[in-house]
This record gives structure tokens, sequence and C-alpha cells, in this order.
């Protein structure tokens, strides 16, 4: 019976693969969203100032980072949970691939949030002539600062726990 069980629990991690395969469709709509960003970028180019350029590019940025964000967690979510990927026979295969473990997943999983709200906050910060809402910038300001510390607490745990194994 606990052989059983042991194995039902163990083929149960396949419930996530459609999780995943979700993630790589929520990719593509945010690579359709890129393009519409783009062609709007370029499109009104001519008409932008410093500030629109600097804003429009960190749009760009913003969604690209949040696409890296999401290939980190479908590797590493995929490979941490629920099988091996052969990378065998696929030349360009990124090595941190197949080597982020858990611990490395949520580094980089924080490390990318932390660069999406620093880019949320410099457009506040471009948009101040604009008339950016002060409560909304401290805000923005104060959820910032939170992801850097949770970030730097998340380092900090993970280090511990290094030392006591």
């Amino acid at each position: 019976m606990e052989k059983l069980i042991e194995r039902f629990i163990f083929v149960s991690r396949w419930i996530m693969a459609p999780f995943y395969i979700g993630l790589v469709i929520a990719l593509a709509v945010l690579l359709y969203k890129f393009g519409i960003e783009l062609w709007h970028f370029v499109s009104h180019a001519n008409g932008f100032d410093e500030n629109d350029t600097i804003l429009g590019i960190l749009a760009l940025i913003d969604l690209t980072f949040t696409g890296s964000l999401v290939i980190i967690v479908i590797f590493s979510g995929y490979e941490n949970f629920v099988s091996k990927i052969d990378a065998e026979g696929h030349a360009d295969w990124p090595e941190w691939m197949t080597k982020v473990d858990f611990a490395g997943l949520k580094q980089k999983l924080l490390a990318s949030i932390v660069a999406i709200s620093a880019i949320a906050l410099l457009k506040a910060f471009m948009n101040l002539d604009r008339g950016v809402d002060e409560k909304q910038l401290t805000w923005l300001v104060i959820i910032h600062v939170v992801f850097v510390v949770s970030g730097v607490v998340l380092a900090w745990t993970d280090k511990l726990s290094e030392k006591n194994h």
C-alpha cells in the first residue's frame, strides 16, 4: 500500500506540466503585446521627445524582463518539479537551464521582480512632469524597497541554509 501511495504521489508531479504549457501560451501573448508596443514605439518615434523615447524603451525592457522571468519559471520549474529535460543534441542549449535549483529559481525570480519594479518606478519618475500622483509614486517606492529587502533576506536565508548543510 505504501509503495502504491508513493508511486501515485510521484506520478502526480505531471499535473504541473499543463501549468508550464500555459506559461508558454502566456509567453506568446506577451510576445504579441511586445509587438504592439514596439510598433507603437517605432511608428510614433518622430513625435517623441527624449522622455518619451526613454519611456518607450523602458516599456520594451519591462516586457522583455517579464518574458525572461516566464522562461526562467518554465524551464527551472519543469526541471525541478516535473522531469529532467534532455539537453543532448541541442548545441545552443543554455547551460543554466539545467543547473538552476529551487533556491536559484527563487533568487532569479525575485531579481527579475526587483528589476521589473525598478523599471516601473523609473517610468513613474520620468513622468513626474506629467502629473504622476505623489501617493502612487510613494507606493511604488515602498513596494520596490519591499522587493529589494525581500531579495536580500531570501539570499541571506539561502546562504544560512547552505552553511547548515
